[in-house]
């Protein structure tokens, strides 16, 4: 039976995650935190073998989670379970002693096969982000140069939220329009940020507006 610990603050993802994992007759729900200090604390009373990590948190974030778990407990494997798929964030939480690496909107299937790979002690990466790192691989050198490739990167969500934010919009009113919350906007423009390398929201329109995405 592998023993599996969920650290997220969204109380609605931990449930999912669990309702998921659950009906998984080799694994168990042994704890849930919601941050990763918390996940410290409770680990000397709950012993794991795998820790499914978020990595934007309040207080102890997952990337500030995983150095200290590596430091205390070098047998606990980690997957870090994220709406970010920005390359630089899975190659930072990797170096930093992740095993594993899932996106949040993974199937069932995939979840459960990342969670058992990784407690084997075996690397896993999400499928989508494998996937693009392959294709950049094998893309033509000089796409490399080419000015849209940025644009070209951002996931449709991504495009819309940057379309938004040309249009002058505050991430409360993105998040209104798109019936989500702030937090995730936030997330989404910092990603944007990464891909296209914008140094503020004036850079992030100007990008825009030279793309033709508004």
């Amino acid at each position: 039976m592998i023993r599996v610990l969920l650290t997220d603050d969204h109380p609605i993802i931990r449930d999912g995650i669990r309702s998921l994992v659950q009906t998984e007759p080799s694994l168990t729900i042994v704890g849930e935190a919601g941050d990763g200090q918390a996940l410290l604390n409770l680990l000397p009373t709950t012993p794991a073998d795998v820790v499914v990590l978020d990595l934007n948190m309040p207080g102890l974030s997952g990337f500030d989670t995983i150095p200290l778990l590596r430091q205390q407990y070098p047998d606990l494997n980690i997957l870090v379970l994220s709406m970010l798929d920005n390359e630089q964030y899975v190659a930072q939480t990797l170096r930093s002693g992740a095993l594993g690496y899932a996106l949040k909107n993974t199937t069932r299937a995939e979840l459960i096969y990342a969670i058992t790979t990784v407690a084997r002690g075996q690397p896993y990466l999400s499928t989508t982000i494998a996937l693009e790192l392959l294709r950049k691989l094998h893309q033509p050198s000089d796409a490399l140069a080419d000015p849209l490739r940025p644009a070209l990167t951002l996931s449709k969500r991504e495009l819309e939220v940057l379309r938004l934010i040309a249009e002058g919009l505050t991430s409360a009113e993105i998040a209104d329009r798109l019936f989500t919350s702030k937090r995730t906007i936030e997330t989404h423009r910092q990603n944007i940020i990464e891909k296209t390398q914008a140094k503020n929201t004036a850079a992030l329109i100007r990008f825009a507006v030279s793309n033709g995405l508004v």
